[in-house]
């Protein structure tokens, strides 16, 4: 069963997360039968270990970790392998597999430009 985990910074403001779980909320509305949570790294709750031992306990054998960072800094190309191996080793027959930083995706820079573009009137 295919779990995701939308996975971003985290903030002290609780308006900060509604964006991230609209993601999440999207996810689920695009494929109802798969497990969704947010995690994030620092300044709010649940982490990337409660979120993806939350998955597992609901039945899910393949996990995927949707960064939302817009580029490969510090926290997606360092601290998020970490986090990524640990989940590996807590949960060794689970597939986690990591997405590339949302911002790495031309896709959304494409989606980014034409927002930019487009005429509000």
């Amino acid at each position: 069963m295919l779990g995701v985990i939308v996975f971003a910074h985290g903030s002290r403001d609780p308006l900060w997360r509604l964006p991230v779980e609209s993601v999440a909320r999207q996810i689920e509305r695009s494929d109802p039968a798969a497990l969704v949570s947010c995690a994030y790294l620092e300044l709010c709750e649940p982490d990337m270990s409660a979120a993806a031992q939350q998955l597992v306990a609901q039945g899910a054998t393949h996990v995927r970790v949707l960064p939302l960072f817009f580029g490969m800094g510090k926290h997606a190309r360092e601290d998020l392998p970490e986090l990524m191996q640990a989940l590996a080793q807590a949960h060794p027959k689970v597939r986690f597999e990591q997405l590339p930083a949302a911002g790495e995706d031309p896709r959304l820079t494409a989606l980014l430009a034409t927002i930019a573009l487009e005429s509000t009137r």
